[in-house]
């Protein structure tokens, strides 16, 4: 039995999902532990490619039961609209295997107001939001202003704590935003319907996955967003709204520390970011440029294009600190293929010093200019890779260096999209 949390090791869009849905097969609940509908995992299953923003990637296994827990904030409509699309396509055959946490927030319609109509008014300064409502849902929830799936489901409950929040609201979208104001009314007819949707699926989900766990049950969490957009230990304010780092896959749980036994962070072998915020290897050039066309580097829930640099070590570094990162997978490490020679970050030049590890102030962090290591690239189609063996010798040399700069141990590497495109060199499930 081994408990294992999967977490982004940079700015998120790692590849977590083909990664979790490769450690699926191995685990009994899949627990998807923080964020919202701003996050999407892409899967390709054979020929198909399977996009999912709220439900664990898990749910393409029978015999998985997937939660979503307490910590992440719930759109219904896209929900319902995920759950829709999977039966369609032939998953989700029996719906005892998805959970949602009774005591997650809800996405209310104001908050997706507010959150759109903020990035408007901040012009320039905008953090880059999905406008999915996430940060206002989250503000909400540590106000003690939110409304929880178990109010939802409860109509006095949920008319009550919706009349007294809307009168704010209101003034805030029309007073300070100049936007359009919500009736009561509106939000009550639209989120009664997906009450009754949405009651099938609650349950304890911290009690289910207690009694699982002292069953002997293995179980997978699986995060969303990356290390530093974590609230916390991100590039503050460039940040998303929850607790992206392994402690949030606890608290977003309800699942005691003790019961974690392996954390593997995902890294792409270059590095990516979406919307604003400090980025030292941003390479804004036409190797940045053919990172992003050979790499599809365009956002799953938003199309979005991603800023595209070189690795960075030190962001692996921090990862592997504050996370306490067991192992690392390295993705897209065929998108470098046809590279005379490919760059890794090994630390920041700032005011005439050589700094190793990532400053804590964002501003001293807009001034460091990366410090590089020049490695050989290959020409090879590495695709078909099944073994480290196989690969080139220059493409099993970066490995080995990307993880010497780490100062944790590659336990996967991706060497294209599909599940059967992937070498894996430890199961952390198999080593507990």
């Amino acid at each position: 039995m081994a408990n294992v949390v999967v977490i982004g090791a940079q700015w998120g869009d790692e590849g977590k999902g083909k990664v979790v849905d490769i450690y699926t097969e191995f685990a009994d609940d899949v627990v998807r532990y923080q964020g919202g509908n701003n996050a999407g995992h892409t899967l390709v299953v054979g020929d198909e490619k399977v996009v999912l923003h709220l439900i664990p990637s898990g749910i393409l296994h029978e015999g998985k039961r997937c939660i979503i827990g307490n910590g992440v904030v719930l759109d219904p409509e896209v929900f319902i609209m995920e759950i829709t699309r999977l039966k369609k396509n032939g998953y989700l055959k029996d719906d005892k295997a998805l959970l949602l946490s009774e005591a997650l927030h809800i996405i209310m319609p104001y908050h997706k107001r507010i959150d759109i109509a903020r990035e408007k008014r901040s012009g320039a300064k905008k953090i880059g939001t999905t406008g999915r409502g996430i940060g206002p849902a989250y503000e909400d929830k540590i106000g003690r202003r939110g409304i929880r799936l178990m109010d939802l489901l409860d109509e006095k409950t949920f008319t009550r704590k919706v009349q007294e929040v809307l009168e704010e609201k209101n003034l805030i979208l029309t007073q300070l935003l100049h936007d359009q104001p919500f009736t009561f009314e509106e939000i009550y007819n639209e989120y009664m319907v997906y009450a009754e949707t949405l009651r099938k699926y609650a349950a304890d989900t911290s009690l289910l996955l207690h009694k699982d766990i002292k069953a002997g049950k293995s179980i997978l969490f699986e995060g969303a967003q990356g290390t530093l957009l974590d609230v916390d230990h991100g590039t503050y304010p460039y940040v998303t709204s929850s607790s992206t780092c392994s402690g949030g896959a606890c608290t977003g749980s309800g699942v005691s520390p003790r019961e974690i036994h392996e954390v593997i962070g995902i890294s792409k072998a270059y590095a990516t970011r979406v919307g604003s915020g400090p980025f030292p290897t941003e390479l804004e050039d036409e190797t940045g440029e053919m990172l992003r066309q050979a790499g599809n580097e365009f956002g799953s829930t938003t199309g979005r294009p991603r800023r595209c640099g070189w690795f960075d070590a030190l962001v692996a570094r921090y990862a592997v600190r504050v996370n306490g990162l067991s192992g690392i997978a390295i993705t897209k490490l065929d998108v470098l293929s046809g590279l005379e020679t490919i760059k890794v970050c090994t630390g920041y030049s700032y005011q005439g010093q050589v700094l190793d590890e990532i400053p804590a102030s964002l501003e001293v962090i807009e001034q460091c200019t990366p410090v590089y290591e020049e490695l050989p690239g290959w020409k090879e189609d590495i695709t078909g890779a099944k073994s480290l063996a196989d690969l080139p010798e220059n493409a099993r040399n970066y490995v080995t260096r990307v993880q010497e700069l780490s100062g944790t141990e590659v336990v996967l590497v991706s060497v294209g999209p599909r599940r059967d495109e992937t070498i894996v060199l430890r199961n952390p499930f198999q080593a507990a």
